[in-house]
């Protein structure tokens, strides 16, 4: 079985996950080989929160050059976790 923080790789800062953060939505990159079940698991024991729908998105990677050589980025896999309202809301900025 898959460890949860092989699963759940990061969280995704940015203005649009902001502005989701106050439906309690979550956006993190996760493992490109995970499912919906092993997401949902995963954030459920790192955060202790019940999540309530996990939708996921698969990211191709960019074609950049550096001089005349290119290449492309690694692909990516994002997953926005919605929680509960009985859930406590997740802190990635404690003051």
């Amino acid at each position: 079985m898959k460890e949860p923080r092989d699963i759940i790789k990061r969280p995704v800062i940015t203005e649009h996950s902001a502005d989701l953060m106050e439906e309690k939505k979550y956006t993190f990159e996760v493992s490109t080989h995970a499912n919906k079940t092993e997401i949902k698991n995963a954030v459920e024991e790192i955060f202790g929160v019940k999540v309530a729908g996990v939708n996921t998105m698969n990211l191709k990677g960019k074609f950049k050059r550096m001089g005349r050589y290119g290449g492309y980025r690694s692909d990516r896999k994002k997953a926005v976790i919605t929680l509960t309202e009985d859930s406590e809301e997740l802190e990635f900025f404690e003051v």
